[in-house]
């Protein structure tokens, strides 16, 4: 069990949580044996979710993420009242120093002492208030994590025990997404030749201010038009590749730490970005987690200004009837390599014939996904919008969903099937927990 911490104070600051949303008359979401579960912890859990995601997934399956944290919260209430029957205890000292840790890590995120304490007094809040529920909240993790360890042992599993338990347990480990492999011709909808100027200019300005010695976190906290970092400093956290566009990831992940790169143009504006470190993602057995290619994957930290450019409804149009236009020449014939190297915007094929290789379907957004379903190799998509633009696609191929090799998991494969074995033995435990209690689901 992972300690979190969500303060309201925080989801505010990232913009996923609206001042409306936090004072609203709270809801039962469920009773659990004389607790309860209220509304609002599965929505702030769901919104955080949700704000980390490269993609909005479809209604369906935010439902089905929904239901699965109130699950989870429920599972949390039953095992934190069995720690407290068994007298499991946590220390002052073990809390305050948590505490501790959350009120710099928030101080940092949302730009400095100043900024802190100015977001504190928006929010009615004082440090007393906010550390007071940082520790309930740490008090309760850490209780419930302690029994945890104590009922549920983790066992190393043996790369020759690993390679046989997949031979026996297929269905327990996931497949590969289906892959569509296409090439894709992108038509933003971009606005006039003077606002784009005049967006520049002013994330020139930013930039210039932090060049002079103003604090980033002060200058993104007055300029910046992303309201889910402007509060924090500008801070957008961890992120892999695939999560931004590729124009702002080609930054991300190739500035120098702590270099303030130049004016980058998006879909959305003008970006100064600054990246604080780059590190790769561990899995359970603290190993590097590999990609496809057998490389680590890589998570840059960093911060930004926006300088949003509005796109007028005109702007939106013209691009649309030239997409529409595209889209007829390249399904009734047209050389499509040709017509990307006339009309593609698009910053991340890897090639200038605009071929993206075989991409995975579960990344694809729903709209786009829906697109492609029905097309068979060689047909060109309808024009198919997402929120950098108007996007024709052209089918070379498909691979079904399938099942893993041993090979393409075989260093994975020890840590993974030691995490099953484990969520195992949790899950038989805490249903054992869930047949002694009396739980009530509210319909919301």
């Amino acid at each position: 069990m992972k300690l979190r911490i969500w303060p309201v104070l925080a989801l505010l600051a990232m913009g996923v949580l609206t001042p409306a949303a936090a004072q609203r008359l709270d809801g039962i979401a469920a009773v659990v044996n004389d607790e309860v579960v209220l509304q609002s912890d599965v929505e702030e859990q769901l919104y955080l979710l949700l704000s980390r995601a490269p993609s909005q997934p479809e209604s369906s399956a935010v439902d089905t993420l929904r239901q699965q944290i109130l699950e989870q919260l429920i599972d949390e209430k039953l095992i934190v009242a069995e720690a407290k029957r068994q007298g499991v205890v946590v220390s002052e000292a073990e809390i305050n120093k948590q505490v501790d840790e959350a009120i710099r890590e928030a101080r940092t995120r949302i730009g400095g002492p100043e900024a802190f304490a100015a977001q504190l007094k928006r929010e009615n809040l004082t440090e007393e208030k906010l550390r007071e529920k940082y520790r309930t909240e740490v008090r309760r993790q850490m209780t419930a994590q302690r029994l945890v360890q104590r009922q549920i042992q983790r066992k190393e599993v043996t790369p020759a025990e690993a390679e046989a338990y997949f031979k026996a347990n297929p269905g327990k480990f996931p497949k590969i997404p289906p892959e569509v492999h296409v090439s894709v011709i992108q038509i933003p909808a971009m606005a006039d030749s003077a606002s784009d100027q005049r967006g520049r200019a002013r994330a020139l300005e930013a930039r210039g201010r932090i060049t002079r010695g103003e604090k980033f976190a002060k200058v993104a906290g007055e300029m910046s038009d992303d309201p889910g970092s402007a509060q924090s400093g500008g801070d957008l956290g961890f992120f892999a590749r695939g999560s931004m566009e590729p124009v702002f990831e080609q930054a991300a992940f190739t500035q120098k730490i702590h270099e303030l790169g130049q004016p980058v143009r998006s879909s959305f504006g003008w970006h100064i970005i600054e990246v604080l470190e780059r590190d790769t993602v561990k899995t359970a057995s603290r190993r590097d987690s590999l990609d496809a290619a057998g490389q680590p994957v890589i998570e840059a930290h960093a911060r930004h200004i926006l300088i949003r450019v509005e796109v007028s409804e005109s702007d939106v149009e013209r691009a649309r009837k030239l997409a529409v236009k595209v889209r007829a020449e390249a399904a009734s014939g047209g050389d499509f390599a040709a017509l990307v190297k006339r009309h593609s915007k698009f910053q991340g094929a890897p090639n200038p014939n605009g071929d993206l290789g075989f991409l995975s379907l579960a990344t694809l957004q729903p709209q786009i996904r829906a697109g492609l379903d029905g097309l068979k190799v060689g047909e060109v998509s309808p024009v198919l919008t997402n929120r950098a633009g108007f996007n024709i696609f052209k089918l070379h191929g498909r691979k079904a969903e399938r099942d893993y090799t041993l090979e393409e998991i075989r260093t994975e494969l020890p840590a993974a099937v030691a995490q099953i074995q484990y969520r195992e033995k949790y899950e038989h435990w805490v249903k054992g927990l869930r047949a002694k209690a009396h739980i009530e689901i509210r319909k919301s």
